[in-house]
């Protein structure tokens, strides 16, 4: 449900203010905050930055997360420009030897490592910049059964993936770390897996379970002492279906915390992306025509899909509220104000592509030339996935909303 701030901002912008991105901030540091309560004090929570890498969106998470998980160099300059010193976990594939020696300038805290040759080209990094100490987890990719996967929406292991390494491979990375046989600069202090999206939270503490497992005994087999530390990755669930239905953060805390109990002297660690940001953002936008085409109605939108991306990469219709506008003292053409009522219609934008498609086929009372549309569930993997110059329309505004205590 839209709130009360964003309605007043979606109906007060001019159509040339339109489309727009309104965020909500009390509204995301609420849900931050509550997802913070509902985990065990002990359990570490970074934010996946490549969700919203907004500097307002990270400003108002920093007093609720212990940290920023980024996934390239352009994430590590962004991120530690918008919230110095927070703590960095640098994640992500094909990391370039150029990215990892600007990361180390930087202080960059913990590198989640996916292969041999980024471990040996970190090492290299961290052997010329004179430091003897640079804390490395080891991504693996473990194989689990797709019953243990619980249905993913997007599945990035437990299955052949370019994503991280294989268990036999871990094994062949363990000589060049410290505390496992190496004097080297590189010190192994856990393991990090993330090995899909989409998970509600039992399916979330199953893999997460398998994960911990799995690391403790690697840890016993080589005698690990230093292996501390376990990253079970983010992927909590976001129904776009069903916006009202969230992820279980209280039956995940209490999950977490029963697994945190059964490996003592382990610090957990989760990394949620869109579960955190994706409920305090919309993308509001004006109807600019109403027509029929083989007798199915169409509303064109200003902006589309190349500013909103994530209905066409999900393959989902993006939720949306109808907010009507009253023309009848600026409607001044000649010609009845084109309108749908009471009949399904699929809503585009204006991009030359059949593929510019928000939602399909949605029931909807009425829909008219020159109303809003505010479409919800747009506070991540939206405008930052987007094909923004695509015929080259205009960029959408920007809002960040903070509600300010009324005068005394």
């Amino acid at each position: 449900m839209i709130t009360s701030a964003v309605r007043t901002l979606a109906t007060e912008l001019t159509g040339d203010d339109l489309p727009a991105y309104v965020y909500d901030l009390p509204a995301l540091r609420a849900h931050a905050r509550a997802v913070r309560d509902a985990l065990p004090p002990g359990l570490e929570l970074y934010y996946a930055a490549k969700a919203n890498p907004a500097p307002p969106v990270l400003r108002t998470l920093a007093p609720h997360v212990t940290g920023y998980e980024v996934a390239s160099g352009g994430e590590v300059e962004h991120v530690r420009a918008a919230v110095p010193g927070a703590p960095l976990a640098f994640g992500g594939p094909g990391k370039t030897e150029g990215e990892l020696r600007r990361a180390l300038t930087l202080g960059v805290e913990r590198f989640h490592v996916e292969s041999e040759q980024e471990l040996r080209l970190l090492a290299g990094a961290a052997e010329d910049a004179g430091l003897d100490a640079v804390d490395v987890l080891l991504r693996v990719n473990l194989p689990l059964a797709s019953d243990e996967l619980g249905g993913a929406a997007l599945a990035m292991g437990g299955r052949p993936s370019p994503f991280g390494l294989d268990p036999e491979a871990v094994q062949r990375c363990l000589p060049l770390l410290s505390g496992a046989g190496s004097r080297g600069p590189l010190r192994l202090r856990g393991i990090h897996a993330h090995l899909a999206s989409g998970l509600d939270a039992p399916a979330q503490l199953t893999v997460a379970a398998a994960i911990a497992d799995w690391a403790r005994k690697l840890s016993e087999r080589h005698g690990l002492d230093e292996l501390t530390e376990v990253n079970v990755g983010g992927g909590m669930g976001v129904d776009y279906a069903r916006p009202d239905r969230r992820f279980d953060w209280a039956a995940y805390g209490k999950g977490m915390a029963d697994l945190a109990l059964r490996h003592p002297g382990r610090t957990l660690r989760i990394e949620p992306g869109r579960a955190l940001t994706v409920y305090c953002g919309w993308y509001v936008t004006e109807v600019l025509d109403i027509k029929h085409s083989g007798g199915e109605a169409f509303a064109v939108l200003r902006g589309g899909t190349h500013h909103i991306r994530t209905p066409a990469t999900k393959q989902h219709d993006q939720p949306f509220q109808v907010l009507p506008m009253d023309t009848t003292a600026t409607w001044t053409r000649p010609w009845a104000r084109p309108a749908v009522r009471e009949e399904p219609v699929t809503l585009v934008g204006q991009l030359c592509t059949p593929k510019d498609v928000l939602a399909r086929r949605v029931q909807v009372p009425e829909l008219r030339a020159g109303d809003r549309v505010a479409f919800a569930m747009a506070g991540a993997y939206a405008w930052n996935i987007s094909h923004h110059d695509f015929l080259m329309h205009p960029r959408p505004g920007f809002h960040y909303l903070e509600r300010r205590a009324p005068p005394q």
